[in-house]
């Protein structure tokens, strides 16, 4: 097998527009019709009982033309042919020709509810009609029943919202915060993470991948505890010795505070090794610093067995960051934090323009309202579990699959060429990506190596969803 791939390494490395044309862009419906013709029978996408309207917008070719020449050149696509996706229903996904998709990204882990789902649309489409923004100087009901229902389903006195529009917006007020509250700079993150783009978090965000050459002080980061890749495999309390000696040789000895995701998403879905973030929560707060959880990819129900990923932890954070769930699609983000670390805003004016628009909140306080009436947290849960299962299996019957880790329906799947030294396998994970395309599966990749499949769909994703994407995969792995 780990010939076959070699070969196909080969293959893509000599000619890759010859390669890909041949094996990738052909129309959809032609894939699956000559991978069937030349393989046998591919798996059978289960029945769903929706059919978008026929479109009759601009082709693909028209909008990446437009792309290219009026949108910045720094933004890439999945695919060599990218898709047009015109209509979205649920789990599933429509191309400009009615095409079909499973999706098992979610909008990058954005999706939580379901693409367009009725309850999340009506909400907006009422407010909209009603009041679309105003401003927080006046008072509206939307922004304060959204906080109070968001306050009740976080631990201790987290209780105070801060309403933002994304996750990077989320992650810099919070740190700001740390660092007025405790009167220090220093921060404390970890290598691989990701928590934005902008001045702060770009300096919190460790992957070069994603890092300008910009001034970027007061981040320190310590080494990530990862169970597959790192130097103390799942020991955390080894991990978490690494923090004390950043702090004792790095700062003042005091610090304004550490922040990390539950578990790392944009890093390739890398969990915390067991025992490293209680034994790390202590060493921060002798130091005088507050715990930042960044929540924006693990928050609102998707780790399935906590409504946040901290929770898995034991403990309790100063301050929790949230965006990408909690609208369901619609830009929003959030700050929660206790009343008291909360007042050191009103040393100066703290204005966002629109956070907490009506229309946005009114959106997230549907999500909350979808999420507990449909037991999206039980189906993470369920469905993830199965999920992981079958994923495990694939892992058994190829060496290419060198890890399969993950919560819920936030898994992640990891290539490599070489199970001993974990070289990854980055040609190959674009191929198998092209092929489940081309039968009707998107999911995403990512990791520092850009070798592991990102598995993070709509929380609605069914055991029989589950199991075509496993099919699917699998079919796509053995015929190369």
């Amino acid at each position: 097998m780990m010939r076959r791939f070699g070969l196909l390494r080969k293959a893509i490395s000599s000619s890759p527009e010859k390669y890909l044309q041949r094996r990738c862009l052909s129309p959809p419906q032609a894939a699956t019709a000559q991978l069937q013709q030349n393989d046998g029978p591919v798996p059978k996408m289960p029945a769903f009982d929706y059919t978008p309207p026929p479109y009759t917008g601009p082709t693909a070719d028209e909008i990446l033309r437009k792309r290219k020449e009026y949108l910045s050149p720094s933004m890439f696509y999945f695919y060599k042919k990218p898709l047009n996706i015109v209509d979205g229903k649920m789990q599933y996904l429509f191309d400009e020709s009615g095409r079909r998709y499973l999706d098992a990204f979610g909008g990058i882990a954005t999706v939580c509810c379901g693409h367009c789902h009725p309850d999340v649309v009506r909400t907006i489409v009422d407010q909209t009609k009603k009041l679309q923004h105003s401003t927080i100087l006046y008072l509206n009901n939307e922004i304060a029943d959204f906080a109070e229902a968001l306050a009740s389903k976080l631990p201790g006195d987290l209780k105070v919202v801060f309403f933002t529009n994304s996750g990077t917006e989320a992650n810099e007020l919070a740190m700001m915060i740390a660092k007025l509250y405790t009167g220090c700079n220093d921060i404390v993150s970890l290598r691989n993470a990701y928590h934005g783009n902008a001045a702060g978090t770009m300096g919190a965000t460790a992957q070069c991948n994603w890092k300008f050459n910009v001034v970027q002080t007061g981040v320190h980061h310590a080494m990530n505890p990862d169970p597959y890749r790192g130097a103390f495999g799942s020991d955390g309390e080894k991990y978490a010795k690494d923090v004390h000696d950043l702090i004792q040789f790095g700062t003042s000895g005091n610090i304004a505070g550490f922040i990390c995701e539950a578990i790392q998403g944009v890093g390739g879905i890398v969990e915390l090794a067991p025992g490293y973030l209680s034994a790390v929560y202590s060493t921060i707060k002798k130091a005088g610093g507050l715990f930042i959880s960044d929540e924006v990819q693990s928050g609102f129900a998707r780790t399935g067995s906590h409504f946040w990923g901290f929770e898995s932890h034991g403990v309790v954070p100063d301050i929790v960051t949230m965006a990408k769930g909690i609208g369901n699609g619609i830009p929003l983000g959030a700050v929660v934090t206790t009343p008291e670390i909360a007042q050191v805003l009103t040393r100066r004016s703290y204005f966002n323009t629109f956070g907490g628009n009506p229309v946005c909140t009114a959106a997230g306080h549907a999500v909350l309202k979808v999420i507990e009436k449909e037991k999206l947290q039980e189906n993470a849960q369920a469905v993830g579990s199965h999920l992981k299962e079958r994923l495990n299996v694939l892992k058994d019957k190829y060496e290419i699959i060198g890890d399969v880790r993950g919560r819920g329906l936030m898994l992640g799947v990891e290539l490599v060429t070489d199970r001993q030294q974990k070289t990854p396998a980055n040609a190959e994970i674009l191929h198998v990506m092209e092929q489940m395309k081309d039968m009707g599966v998107l999911v995403g990749k990512g990791g520092f190596y850009g070798n592991v499949f990102r598995v993070t769909p709509p929380l609605c994703f069914t055991k029989e969803d589950a199991d075509y994407f496993v099919d699917v995969m699998d079919y796509a792995m053995s015929k190369i």
